[in-house]
């Protein structure tokens, strides 16, 4: 009797103690469209995760099913909810215009059109954002020359489940800003802590993964298993191996360049043998895109010529650029089309009354052009030669044509000794020298103003008083 007792006794505490022994699961799985936002341990156990919390990755909305799943006897239960790319409706009204969509959902573009003899200000496109439609609604104008601002490219804001940025967080996130990522406490980062937003307005490399550190490291791999590979710079895994932290033996791995890199040397596996990952030897070099073309009458300045470098259009002095001025190196090349730098032009000069233009020239008047004048009545007041200068203005403005004449001036006891011609006018000087025994009051040279009288007034002889 007391034997059979001693046995159901130590059955009991057997029973007991394996049912304390949680089943462990490993890590979460991955869902198209979602990231996780929490893991929640079982309750007095802080190295077994219990429940996962997701949500809809940037862009996309929750349409149905439940967001948790739930680790049940060694195995995660099936995430239920579904996500959907959101629909930015409408990209607003265009006055005199209208918008010409590629789509309205995340990631979609409306591009903006004038209708016939109305030119656009403002925005040339809009974007559909996980906020709603980018930028601001441009304007059609009638008449003028075009305004158009280019659409920034901007980076989401990047969003790692467990994880924390240790840089400063910005509201927009411009081409080639970075941001380090570090995990929470109990958790390991899988990739690359260091991101950069890169021209396609994606970040490079993509985005890591933080996974329970006791799932990677802590748990003890059976006989000659790995865990999780090592990490590559500019550099990621295949899909299937991305959220995977147990490999088994003989396990290969395959490594592929990010976008905008390409193999410079080694090769793209790495095996799994006796524990441990065979050395990587893959190394991804930046794309090139070579010349961003040839400009007449300008040139291209480079921060380089590799991928997520730009080339900025600039055109010789007198010249003005048309079109995008920058062109961003991509994965498939220069963006865009090559700038051109047309000569700068000056407006038609008003006709001058009694004058002309010497020879014949006609409009255009580009950059450089000189245009002379003369008078056919009168003399020229002002500058005979103009020229248009590189900020599309004339170096000064057009000269007059004027007929003056003075009277003919007479000076008691003096007689003239120079400018001695009729008519006077404006312009002409005359010298007075006083008769002998005469003496001179006043300035013996008079020159004819634009008003017509003498300037300065006319000089007076007096006989000399000993």
């Amino acid at each position: 009797m007391n034997l059979v007792y001693n046995v159901v006794f130590f059955l009991s505490l057997a029973l007991h103690a394996s049912a304390q022994v949680p089943s462990k699961c490993g890590a979460p799985p991955s869902y198209p469209h979602t990231q996780i936002e929490d893991m929640k341990p079982k309750k007095g156990i802080s190295s077994h995760v219990q429940k996962v919390l997701y949500r809809c990755a940037e862009g996309y909305t929750q349409n149905s099913g439940i967001r948790s799943i739930k680790c049940q006897a060694g195995k995660w239960t099936q995430l239920t909810m579904t996500c959907e790319k959101k629909n930015c409706g409408s990209a607003g009204e265009l006055f005199n215009g209208y918008f010409q969509y590629m789509g309205s959902f995340y990631g979609d573009k409306a591009n903006a059109v004038c209708n016939e003899g109305f030119t656009l200000k403002g925005m040339e496109y809009r974007i559909c954002k996980d906020s709603g439609w980018s930028g601001e609604i441009p304007t059609c104008e009638e008449g003028g020359e075009p305004q158009v601002v280019p659409a920034e490219v901007t980076c989401p804001a990047p969003s790692v489940a467990n994880g924390v940025k240790l840089s400063e967080t910005v509201s927009v996130y411009r081409v080639r800003d970075s941001v380090t990522l570090v995990c929470s406490e109990g958790f390991l980062l899988t990739g690359a802590q260091q991101l950069t937003c890169g021209p396609d307005g994606q970040w490079q490399p993509e985005l890591p993964l933080c996974l329970p550190f006791n799932d990677i490291i802590e748990s003890p791999k059976p006989d000659g298993r790995c865990g999780v590979p090592p990490y590559l710079s500019n550099a990621h895994l295949s899909d299937c191996c991305r959220a995977q932290a147990d490999f088994g033996p003989g396990h290969r791995v395959r490594y592929s360049c990010a976008m905008g890199y390409i193999r410079g040397r080694g090769t793209y596996y790495s095996t799994c043998v006796s524990g441990r990952w065979t050395p990587v030897t893959l190394r991804c070099e930046r794309k090139s895109c070579g010349s961003a073309g040839e400009m007449s009458f300008g040139h291209f300045v480079y921060t380089g010529a590799q991928f997520g470098d730009t080339a900025t259009g600039v055109c010789n002095e007198g010249y003005q650029l048309v079109g995008q001025n920058v062109r961003n190196c991509m994965n498939d090349g220069w963006d865009g089309r090559v700038p051109v730098c047309e000569a700068v032009q000056c407006a038609k000069l008003p006709e001058v009354v009694n004058g002309e233009i010497n020879g014949h020239l006609e409009p255009p008047y580009v950059y450089s052009t000189v245009i002379s004048y003369r008078c056919r009545v009168g003399k020229l007041i002002g500058t005979s030669e103009l020229y248009c200068t590189k900020d599309g203005t004339w170096s000064a403005p057009p000269p007059e044509c004027k007929d003056i004449k003075c009277p003919y001036p007479k000076v008691q006891y003096a007689q003239m000794t120079r400018g001695i011609r009729m008519p006077l006018e404006f312009g002409d000087s005359v010298t007075f020298v006083c008769f002998r025994g005469m003496v001179m009051n006043g300035p013996g040279t008079v020159t004819c103003s634009l008003d017509g009288t003498w300037t300065p007034a006319l000089p007076t002889c007096q006989y000399r008083w000993y």
